[in-house]
């Protein structure tokens, strides 16, 4: 094991031991964010840690051997211990590796997911909602709950634009790879010749924030406005100033929320989205700095730029970032993302492996 990821471990056993003993106390639970905050990091250490202590443990075993060895009468014994301890060791070290990586903090948040139509006119939008169903089933086979926040249907049937909550067990670090243009090549069911049209969508995944710590939103950079909800949502809510639209005047970011009947709980959403996109609006500003420095193989996050292909007259789904090309666009279209989303995560995951053994 190199010297710089020995003093690593050794850092994180010393700081769990802190831990412990912060957590034993028992005015911990007085600042219950502060709480939480240790408790996420105990969670995150505590395995590192013991695959640690594992490996010394196997170290030690090693070392046993190697002394045994010395007796003629031990040693074909000995040299088999050792060599199965080496070979355990080798496989630790290889995922204490993995679990030194950077972690994304998001990962573990819940998301908003938007989607727009882009270029394709209805066809887009159609796209659109066929591209909602399709994460809208991985999340059903995920167990997690999709909420519908905000929508704006086509003549169609199609979206406009959809904005959805989705929560759940590691919904972020599933989905964040998810973010930028989607193209799809089909016949559009307004086509009257057969041809096969070329249309787009963009994908926004943002990371749920916390209100308190990420982002603070100033009350005198905010214009809100409350008008009657358009659409299907009974009398009632046809009848009141029930829709909420928010305006984030240094950004020009704007958010309407008409889902519910409370203009209470239309705010609460609207300034919810509102935080996410501008938390989301910095890490792509910082990712920019960053880029010419790292060759980060999966999402820029830049909204513009195009990642993956739906060719239906092919049945192939194309992610163009990792050159990935799967011809089961069917189970694909109703939410079977693992093998997709696996490969982005790997791919990923290899660039940080990458990166960490130059870095040591």
């Amino acid at each position: 094991m190199k010297p710089s990821i020995a003093r690593k471990l050794d850092q994180l056993s010393s700081r769990l031991e802190e831990l412990n003993a912060l957590l034993a106390s028992g005015d911990v639970t007085a600042d219950i964010d502060n709480f939480r905050k240790l408790t996420r990091e105990h969670a995150d250490i505590d395995p590192v840690v013991a695959l640690y202590r594992t490996y010394l443990q196997s170290e030690r075993d090693a070392q046993t051997a190697q002394e045994m060895a010395l007796d003629p009468q031990m040693r074909d014994f000995a040299e088999a211990e050792m060599r199965a301890a080496r070979e355990h060791m080798a496989r630790i070290e290889s995922e204490l590796q993995k679990s030194l990586l950077p972690k994304d903090p998001n990962d573990e948040r819940n998301l908003f997911l938007e989607i727009r139509a882009g270029t394709g006119g209805d066809e887009s939008a159609l796209f659109a909602a066929d591209l909602f169903r399709m994460y809208a089933r991985y999340a059903e086979r995920q167990r997690w709950r999709v909420e519908i926040v905000s929508a704006s249907h086509s003549d169609l049937g199609g979206y406009k634009e959809i904005i959805a909550r989705v929560s759940g067990e590691g919904v972020y670090s599933r989905l964040k790879f998810e973010s930028g243009g989607h193209r799809v090549q089909r016949v559009p069911v307004t086509e009257t010749q057969g041809r096969i049209h070329t249309s787009a969508c963009t994908v926004a995944v943002m990371a749920e924030v916390d209100a308190v710590s990420d982002v603070v939103l100033n009350p005198a950079e905010l214009r809100i406005d409350t008008f009657r909800a358009s659409g299907a949502g009974g009398q009632h809510i046809n009848k009141t100033d029930s829709a909420v639209r928010v305006t984030h005047l240094p950004s020009g970011i704007v958010v309407e929320c008409q889902n519910d009947r409370s203009q209470h709980k239309n705010k609460a959403q609207a300034l919810a989205i509102l935080a996410a996109r501008i938390k989301d609006q910095q890490v792509n500003a910082q990712q920019a700095k960053v880029a010419a420095e790292r060759k980060l193989l999966v999402g820029s996050g830049d909204r513009s730029e195009r990642i993956r292909t739906y060719n239906f007259p092919q049945g192939r789904v194309t992610d163009h970032r990792i050159n990935l090309t799967l011809y089961k666009i069917a189970a694909i279209m109703d939410g079977d993302l693992d093998e997709l989303l696996a490969a982005l995560a790997a791919e990923h995951q290899a660039e940080q492996l990458a990166q960490l053994a130059e870095a040591t």
